[in-house]
């Protein structure tokens, strides 16, 4: 099992950037394949990016692509999301999540476990 802690979001303005983190802590955390996810008020939770175990293959949305990237420190257990040229349809609570497959999953109940999540907000 691993616990999740997301960190980072607040109140931006449009074109800003932003860094979210994703602490982990419980079993090993190199053994999981980690992901980002949001959700706007009234949506439904949807795919931001996804990271493979050792950090070199990456999946992302087309509409963060080119201006979010995801990382990881597999020796600090903890994921990133570098958010830039942030837009107001950008807003919503980003979560962070961890996947016991191998496989890069754009689908989040193939996710098992899940940070609180922290709210990103980006005005116009």
């Amino acid at each position: 099992q691993v616990q999740l802690v997301e960190s980072g979001g607040g109140l931006v303005q449009a074109g800003d950037s932003l860094r979210l983190s994703c602490a982990a802590s419980g079993q090993a955390f190199s053994t999981y394949t980690m992901g980002w996810f949001r959700q706007a008020p009234g949506k439904e939770r949807e795919f931001v990016a996804v990271i493979s175990r050792s950090g070199g293959n990456t999946v992302y949305a087309d509409s963060v692509k080119g201006r979010f990237t995801i990382s990881r420190d597999n020796a600090k257990s903890t994921v990133y999301l570098q958010m830039n040229s942030l837009k107001p349809e950008d807003t919503a609570v980003y979560y962070c999540a961890a996947d016991r497959a191998y496989v890069l999953s754009r689908v989040a109940r193939d996710f098992d476990y899940w940070g609180q999540g922290t709210q990103v907000t980006a005005s116009s």
